[in-house]
């Protein structure tokens, strides 16, 4: 029988003219405690699942191949969750310089959270903590230059927000007012930081998640910074030592279910139910992402070899080709810069790989070619179609 706990109360307030009942969450961790002994294999297959990722990325021969479309994926999946309709593709082609296809909105949205992921990664290996005073500097590249640049970027909110619905009145949810939003957020940074908790990792990064999302503290910009902090913090706490972990595959594809996690934890302190969850998605997606890079490893090897089989003209071939490793979508002009090679000899290196049909020219246009590295391309974008509406 489900444990029944009291996760937090509902205090009105009164906003856009109407009384409303909004939660407020009670600090962590949960009581009573959670009871950990049902979901102890889960925790195991996880960490061990982990375990194996991290392991991954110390013995990859240059990590950064495996970073670059990694972070782009999670940017584009985790803004795909918010709405936006752009790809990876889109993302790559914008970063080439070459139409993005899509409005720019969008796939500014994605790059930011690009930006974003790499300034947190930044300020946490000089030594900064996750703080309140990161989390907001975060948020504030998240939401530069885009749709959210109106919603006070790096500011938390002094107004009333909600969740679902056309107004507070018939919102799915409606997080604290704001009145009362530092005192959960108080709590919320004295539980990242408390070294007397003796939960496992994995399981207090299950409660931090919904902790975040249920305070809610920004006006615009909360699912994805949520979900960025859980790869943060595995950075942070030495569980990773690249950030290679992203669950907005897995939140995507059981978004329903996910959402309604969410709330139960607040309504019914359902948090074993939601641990399980979580527990699977971090094994299910750890998992998949080392038997990626074992393939991607496999894939650049033999198609490396395969352009020094050509001979003497490989050795531009050569450098196209560990350049599309880092960037499978490339235009000619910006990919001879970057690289310091003349335009028609990137062309000519180009024509080589597509004869040896690692990459495929995707446009069919005389000029302003865009040349994908296929594999390469399919094997990252798994997932990441854009999403449709529940």
């Amino acid at each position: 029988m489900p444990i029944q706990r009291h996760s937090g109360d509902y205090v009105f307030t009164s906003t856009t003219g109407e009384s409303v009942r909004a939660y407020v969450p009670r600090s962590l961790p949960p009581d009573p405690p959670v009871v950990l002994d049902a979901l102890l294999p889960l925790l195991d297959r996880a960490t061990h699942a982990l375990g194996r990722l991290d392991g991954l990325s110390k013995i990859l021969p240059d990590p950064d191949l495996f970073l670059y479309p990694y972070v782009r994926k999670e940017a584009v999946l985790s803004s795909q969750i918010e709405g936006t309709q752009s790809s990876l593709s889109d993302l790559l082609l914008f970063e080439s310089e070459a139409a993005p296809g899509v409005p720019l909105d969008d796939v500014r949205e994605v790059s930011n959270y690009v930006a974003a992921m790499q300034h947190g990664l930044d300020r946490l290996r000089g030594g900064f903590p996750l703080s309140l005073r990161l989390i907001r500097e975060i948020h504030g590249i998240l939401l530069r230059g885009g749709r959210g640049e109106h919603e006070t970027p790096g500011e938390f909110r002094t107004s009333q927000n909600w969740i679902g619905g056309t107004r507070p009145g018939n919102a799915t949810y409606v997080p604290p007012p704001p009145e009362r939003l530092m005192e959960c957020l108080d709590s919320f940074e004295k539980f990242l930081h408390d070294e007397t908790v003796r939960l496992p990792l994995l399981v207090q990064l299950g409660m931090i998640h919904v902790q975040f999302e249920t305070i809610h503290p920004f006006l615009d910009g909360n699912g994805r910074l949520g979900r960025l902090l859980i790869t943060l913090l595995l950075c942070a706490r030495g569980a990773l030592t690249e950030p290679l972990l992203y669950l907005s595959l897995y939140f995507k594809t059981h978004r329903s279910y996910y959402y309604d996690l969410l709330q139960r934890v607040r309504t019914e302190g359902a948090w074993e139910e939601w641990l399980a969850f979580f527990l699977e998605g971090t094994e299910t997606t750890a998992r998949q992402a080392a038997d990626t890079a074992t393939e991607l490893i496999h894939l650049f090897d033999a198609d490396r070899k395969r352009v020094q089989a050509i001979g003497r003209p490989s050795l531009s071939a050569l450098r196209v080709h560990e350049y599309m490793q880092r960037k499978p979508l490339i235009v000619i002009g910006p990919a001879a810069r970057e690289l310091h090679l003349s335009v028609p000899t990137v062309t000519s290196s180009l024509a080589q790989l597509t004869e040896l049909g690692i990459v495929v020219e995707i446009t069919g246009r005389a000029r302003d070619r865009v040349f994908a590295y296929r594999r390469f391309l399919d094997l990252i974008s798994a997932g990441t179609e854009p999403i449709r509406p529940l």
